[in-house]
Parts: C-alpha cells; structure tokens; sequence
C-alpha cells in the first residue's frame, strides 16, 4: 500500500508541476492601459493562432485541475484501505 501512496504522491506533484508551467505560459486577461487607447496593433491572423492557443492552454488547465483533485482525494482516502 505505501508503493500507491508513493506512486500517487508522485504523480500529484509531476501535476502540480506541469499545471504551474502551463498557467505561467498562459497570457493574462487583461492587457493593461495601452489597449484601452488602441494600443493592440496585432494582424487578425496572429489574434486567430492566439486565441487558439490560449483555448488549448485553458482546456488542458482544466483538465489538470480535475487530475490533480482527483489525485488528492484518493490520496487522502488511501490510508484507510490497510
């Protein structure tokens, strides 16, 4: 039993970790100041591929997140199984 606990614990963190890059690499809402006066001078194509990659980054996100909770919950549950 404490081999699943140790599996289970390591892949929670490998996880924990990929979900931290993909967040980091994600571009944030709100593209400050400059935008509100015309500032985003992007071509409609380079917004398409974007937008696109942003969508995927958001859904493997969310899909991370359901792992990972899933994870701790069997992780928190495990112990009782002896």
């Amino acid at each position: 039993m404490a081999t699943v606990i140790l599996i289970v614990q390591i892949v929670l963190v490998v996880i924990s970790a990929l979900m931290i890059v993909i967040i980091l690499a994600q571009k944030s809402k709100s593209a400050g100041l400059g935008a509100a006066y015309g500032g985003d001078t992007q071509s409609f194509t380079t917004r398409g591929k974007a937008a696109r990659t942003e969508t995927k980054l958001q859904k493997v996100t969310i899909v991370l997140s359901i792992i990972m909770g899933v994870l701790a919950l069997v992780l928190m549950v495990l112990p009782n199984f002896k």
